[in-house]
């Protein structure tokens, strides 16, 4: 199934994608709901970011491809980012003008379903509502210069609003262990790997955090 947030006519619903269509949905995707006959063109709404989450934790140098010969972390680097970073998949990600290096970087995301804390990762997939496309937006200039200055590195560079693009919907079928990521700019391939090369997989990073964090429906 594929789950959608969007506007249509002024007001914010949430729906079930099926082909070129979106249809309305009675409740809410993290509970019961019912899907109903107000159906809509995809082309005739906006597609909203599918998710306001009361929190993002990313992981840093997950992907054996991130850390080259270099040894692998011994447990997730988990970072935040803020919720009035993301915006949805049509909206325009705003450059910094001070900022030169600006990259791109595609992400999987993974949707909690429900309020959960002391996972194992045995029962971790069971907490997930689904997966969507994500950009972990980096100012690379604030990176190198706050992590010079400071010892920050990631506040400013990965979590100015607009940095935390999603969507078009969530996939509650997808596999984590095995999809596909392709970043381009401007027709140009940057990124070519899949979530098969992680160092940590979802059910890892589930249980890692929950030992310290309440995650929320959501996040």
């Amino acid at each position: 199934m594929k789950i959608a947030r969007y506007e249509a006519h002024g007001t914010v619903h949430f729906g079930v994608v099926d082909g070129g269509n979106v249809a309305a949905i009675d409740g809410s995707p993290f509970g019961d709901f019912t899907v109903t006959d107000h159906v809509h063109k995809l082309s005739d709404v906006k597609l909203l970011a599918p998710v306001v989450p009361g929190k993002i934790l990313a992981m840093g140098l997950n992907y054996t491809s991130h850390i080259g010969d270099r040894p692998g972390p011994e447990y997730p680097m988990v970072f935040h980012k803020t919720p009035t970073s993301v915006i949805g998949p049509e909206d325009s990600i705003i450059r910094p003008k001070e900022v030169q290096r600006f990259d791109a970087e595609g992400e999987m995301v993974v949707v909690i379903k429900d309020d959960c804390r002391y996972v194992s990762k045995e029962d971790a997939l069971n907490h997930v509502l689904g997966y969507t496309c994500g950009n972990d937006v980096s100012a690379r200039d604030w990176q190198r210069k706050d992590r010079n200055e400071n010892n920050s590195d990631w506040w400013r560079a990965k979590s100015a609003d607009t940095f935390s693009p999603m969507g078009p919907w969530i996939d509650t079928d997808a596999n984590p262990a095995d999809q596909w990521l392709q970043t381009r700019v401007n027709g140009n391939v940057e990124q070519d790997q899949s979530t098969s090369d992680l160092i940590f997989d979802v059910p890892t990073m589930i249980e890692f955090i929950t030992k310290y964090v309440t995650l929320n429906a959501g996040d």
